[in-house]
């Protein structure tokens, strides 16, 4: 080409102003195209075919796929396979996508074909036909940037579809979910060191157990979040490995040496995170067995969210006739029915995001158990539930931490009133006046009504003077109240 046919990339602002429809074709022919959008014949094509309730596929998916077209077309240039002026338009193209800011001109369904290549397409279209407006051509014509050979070049739905995953997954953890998880452990491990030196009956089967402190249990739901967070973490291990470079099958056909590697590389740059080329693009693209290990991580998360938000309702059951160890905020009425009722909400909603997650991991368990050969083709459900459990997630634990756990407080007499009324403080006697005898003062006290000290003190085996010095419950919670 002469300098003087190269198109000038021009400065025209996102929108097509435009009526009716318009012809797009792919080799399957022409399809009609709303005019006043990116699209062409295969995601028109798409729309039709699986037209299938109302997931969409997630926004964050076309987010991450601007990354890897924007990578293709740097690495295609610097190898000269791709003319700088073509690679500029791919570029703007592929960095408004990155922002967001072409989000409308990705419509489709997450039901659709299961390599994702119909969503795949859509990119390569919306790309294509941006690139095509800002260096002043005619949208539908595939000239001067065609979506398959220029924005597509060297790729595949196989390995590039994948590879969006994995940057969309990687961003989710790191942007939404790590932060809100991090901030609601900093807020219960400040409330458990207030409460460090507040003593309370501990409950083991739903019975009573010995004391420990308030900050002991509420370190231990901080304990549980941390060690759940670093299995979070840890599964990016496998998303880091990018199948991008693999094509169709995991050989690389179609795309030059060096590709997978340099691809890797450019997306590793361009997002912060250390992405690299999957050393097997077979097991890359056969299996998605990265992404489940990811939804397993989130799991855990889940289960333990679920824990802890059911404990904490249950303390705060009351306000007169539960446990009511704690109070949580008040933050709108909670019947229609019963004046001056307020209910555990934001637990409730923690406990069915976390039911939600682990529906979602099952189906992706299963999605993932059905790769075929050389392809998983259950990537679109893979994907949407993924980043669905991130999102409620860290949505979730932002509400639960601003809504609840800040303004959560203890009943002191409550719990006071507990560990003064509990039988189980005879543990401490046990090593004293044997485990019979200590089990046969407790069973005197439930069956009689009687305190603990009275049971004691009539069993004959011991005195008021050993009573009070054996049974002292800021004793019995541990060395230095943080655990035996």
């Amino acid at each position: 080409m002469h300098v003087s046919d190269t198109p000038t990339l021009r400065s025209i602002p996102i929108g097509i102003h435009a009526t009716g429809t318009r012809e797009e074709f792919d080799s399957m022919g022409t399809v009609s195209v709303q005019a006043d959008r990116y699209w062409g014949a295969q995601t028109e094509r798409s729309l039709h075919h699986f037209n299938i309730g109302t997931d969409k596929m997630p926004a964050q998916v076309y987010h991450a796929y601007g990354f890897v077209k924007k990578a293709c077309a740097l690495v295609n240039a610097a190898a000269g396979r791709l003319p700088e002026w073509k690679r500029d338009a791919i570029v703007q193209a592929a960095d408004e996508a990155i922002a967001g800011e072409l989000d409308m001109h990705f419509p489709l369904y997450v039901w659709q074909t299961g390599s994702g290549t119909q969503s795949n397409m859509n990119v390569n279209e919306v790309l294509s036909n941006r690139a095509i407006q800002l260096l002043g051509g005619t949208l539908g014509s595939q000239h001067p940037v065609g979506p398959n050979d220029d924005v597509n070049m060297g790729q595949s739905s196989n390995d590039t579809f994948p590879t969006a995953m994995h940057v969309a997954t990687v961003l989710a953890i790191d942007d939404q979910l790590i932060p809100a998880v991090s901030r609601l452990i900093g807020v219960i491990e400040r409330k458990a060191d207030e409460w460090m030196t507040v003593v309370k009956i501990g409950r083991t089967h739903l019975e009573d157990a010995v004391p420990l402190t308030v900050g002991q249990e509420w370190h231990g739901w901080a304990g549980q979040l941390r060690a759940c967070l670093e299995d979070v973490k840890a599964t990016r291990a496998g998303l880091y490995e990018l199948a991008v470079g693999g094509t169709a099958v995991g050989t690389g056909l179609n795309a030059p040496k060096g590709f997978s590697t340099d691809v890797a590389s450019r997306i590793a740059e361009l997002t912060g995170k250390p992405f690299v080329t999957a050393p097997n693009k077979f097991a890359a693209q056969g299996s998605l067995d990265a992404m489940v290990r990811a939804s397993a991580g989130l799991r855990g998360l889940a289960v333990a969210l679920m824990k802890i938000a059911n404990d904490m309702r249950w303390l705060a059951s009351g306000p007169r006739c539960g446990l009511g160890e704690l109070t949580l905020p008040a933050n709108e009425p909670g019947s229609s029915i019963m004046p001056g009722k307020v209910n555990p909400t934001q637990c409730e909603a923690m406990v069915m995001i976390a039911i939600q997650v682990l529906g979602n991991d099952s189906a992706v368990a299963v999605a993932g158990s059905q790769g075929n050969f050389e392809l998983n083709a259950m990537r679109p459900v893979i994907i949407n539930n993924v980043l669905h459990s991130i999102r409620i997630l860290a949505d979730g634990c932002d509400r639960f931490r601003e809504f609840s756990v800040e303004g959560t407080q203890i009943v002191p007499g409550k719990i006071g009133q507990y560990v003064e009324g509990s039988v189980m403080l005879v543990t401490a006697l046990s090593p004293v006046i044997g485990y019979q005898n200590a089990a046969h003062i407790a069973e005197k006290a439930i069956a009689d009504g009687t305190t603990l000290k009275e049971a004691a003190l009539a069993s004959g085996l011991v005195d008021e003077a050993l009573f009070d010095k054996t049974i002292r419950p800021i004793e019995m919670v541990g060395h230095g109240l943080a655990g035996a």
